[in-house]
């Protein structure tokens, strides 16, 4: 197995306003930049194929449910979001109920939209570091995430955030259910 790789971490930068760190963003499209909620610039390695395969059969699963209940927006890894806590993250995999994602103006809706996604889905990748995903896992729920999946393929885990503030593990595979919130949804967790 390779050496984990560490994300680079940018100290905040004096006057970086959203709309300043939103355009560094869109210039530097390359590369995977998320916020803190203190500022700090994360700069994260893109995910291997196996990774990146493993997140689109998620977020596919997700996008079929959505498809037949019209219930809300399913966002892959490149869209970024803008916690009440003041923090920019871009979930693996995200859900928003439709009538909380229309209710954003159009403007908010072609930036990091202003809004905690009611389902968070991160997939642990080679360059993860588990305790930061589980802070922000930790993170997503403290915001207003309705429910959120960590899935720690390299763990052979998954862990369950509920609304309530419960945190719940299942050895993998497992399957998935959305629960009250994404009625119907089961998603399968394979390693």
């Amino acid at each position: 197995m390779y050496p984990m790789e560490l994300p680079l971490i940018i100290r905040p930068v004096a006057g970086l306003t959203e709309d300043m760190f939103f355009d560094l963003c869109q210039a530097n499209a390359q590369l995977l930049m998320e916020r803190d909620k203190d500022g700090n610039i994360i700069v994260m390695a893109p995910t291997g194929s196996d990774t990146g395969f493993y997140n689109s059969d998620i977020n596919g699963q997700i996008w079929i449910w959505n498809r037949q209940s019209k219930a809300g927006y399913v966002f892959d890894s490149s869209t970024g979001f803008t916690l009440p806590n003041g923090a920019v993250r871009s979930p693996d995999v995200s859900w928003i109920e439709k009538s909380r994602y229309e209710s954003l103006t159009t403007m908010e809706r072609k930036r990091f939209a202003p809004i905690c996604p009611d389902l968070v889905i991160e997939v642990r990748s080679l360059s993860d570091n588990l305790p930061d995903l589980l802070d922000k896992m930790k993170e997503y729920q403290s915001n207003g995430c309705s429910l959120g999946w960590l899935i720690d393929r390299i763990g052979k885990k998954v862990y369950i955030y509920g609304k309530d503030g419960s945190v719940e593990s299942k050895a993998m595979p497992a399957q998935l259910s959305g629960e009250d919130l994404l009625p119907g949804l089961i998603v399968e967790t394979n390693l």
